[in-house]
């Protein structure tokens, strides 16, 4: 099978499929292209690439094409999936000497590149990880290529005990091109066939979302009974014929995993999310829910000086991992809202994270889930 290139790929949807010369692209080609001809070349040392970028300049779509021309072993996975494979692996090693390094060697027996799409870390937890994960990753020979919203050295960069993320921003210098993918071209607005999945629910109005769920499950049996996800029950306002219907309080304001909103996705080919009030508010102290980040890893007394939270930053973060999940899985998300979507959240802890969820939840309204 004739596999194309990053380069040849590049060029035949600038020629064929109206996508428009951007230079910020170009030079994201021609990193990504060097770096197959490496692969592929059996050179002893292959550096991997960092694209970075604000939200819809194609990165995602580069590193997708990069991945299917590979003829090497690889594996492309959503950042939050890998992390939490590693937080997995970890538990069953409880108790072994240098668990990370045992996961990285295994890494290198199985693949030879790994992709990471959203680079992304706010937690000291997978900061601590990283913070050696990444060496002994690069020592085993695994190439890393990834996307994310920051340059490497911005990563983590208002994190408490920062300093514990250094070593991974030093490893990703020496042993990957760092490539600013920040062209004017803003590839989300490119023609797509538009689809409202976004309502705005005014006190006085009566519910859209009732009649979508209608619509999608055309008189085919449903049902108001809780639904089993991982271990727990979850109450739904119907659910059936791969339609799940459910409150913002149940889906987000309950300490669901990210594994469960992974289970979810398996389960429903469409997600209808109601009565999701307006999220931003004042700031207070607080924990941070770890529902979406569960991990055996235990922080120190002394690591987890958290930051002051708004009374909806945990459920916020709840909202970010399903609307990841639903993006990544291309499972159409159905919202009805109290304010329009760039008045969701607008202050918090968050914000800086929100902004890639608004990006995408501007994208979902598209039947076809274009470049990101």
């Amino acid at each position: 099978m004739n596999v194309e290139s990053p380069l040849s790929a590049w060029q035949r949807a600038v020629e064929q499929q109206g996508f428009v010369q951007d230079p910020a692209q170009w030079q994201a080609v021609q990193v990504l292209q060097r770096c197959h001809e490496a692969l592929h070349s059996g050179a002893r040392s292959v550096k991997g690439v960092y694209l970075w970028g604000p939200v819809g300049r194609g990165k995602t779509w580069l590193m997708d094409q990069f991945y299917q021309s590979l003829r090497v072993p690889a594996r492309r996975q959503h950042f939050h999936h890998f992390m939490q494979w590693v937080h997995q692996r970890l538990f069953q090693l409880t108790g072994v000497a240098d668990p990370l390094k045992i996961i990285a060697k295994d890494l290198g027996k199985e693949l030879k590149v790994l992709c990471f799409d959203e680079l992304f870390v706010n937690d000291i937890g997978d900061a601590i990880i990283l913070g050696r994960l990444f060496q002994v990753m690069f020592d085993e020979g695994v190439v890393l290529v990834c996307t994310s919203n920051l340059p490497p050295e911005q990563l983590y960069s208002h994190g408490h005990n920062k300093e514990r993320f250094a070593p991974a921003i030093t490893a990703i210098l020496k042993h990957m091109d760092v490539v600013s993918v920040d062209g004017a071209e803003d590839h989300r607005l490119h023609p797509g066939i538009a689809q409202q999945r976004y309502w705005v629910k005014a006190a006085d109005q009566s519910s859209v979302i009732g009649q979508v769920f209608t619509e999608l499950t055309q008189g085919k049996e449903t049902s108001d009974a809780p639904i089993a996800v991982g271990h727990r029950s979850l109450n739904v306002v119907r659910a059936g014929a791969g339609v799940l219907w459910c409150s913002f309080h149940e889906l987000c304001e309950q300490p669901l995993a990210a594994t469960e909103f992974m289970q979810i996705c398996d389960q429903y080919t469409v997600i209808l999310l109601s009565d999701v009030p307006c999220l931003s508010a004042e700031q207070r102290e607080g924990k941070i829910a770890r529902g979406t980040e569960d991990g055996p890893v235990k922080v120190e007394a002394g690591d987890r000086d958290l930051p002051q939270l708004s009374i909806y930053d945990d459920s916020v973060r709840r909202f970010i991992a399903l609307v990841d999940e639903c993006y990544d899985r291309k499972v159409p998300l159905c919202i009805e809202a109290q304010v329009p979507m760039d008045q969701l959240y607008t202050q918090g802890y968050l914000e800086f994270a929100f902004r890639r969820t608004l990006s995408r939840l501007q994208e979902m309204q598209l039947q076809r889930f274009g470049v990101h």
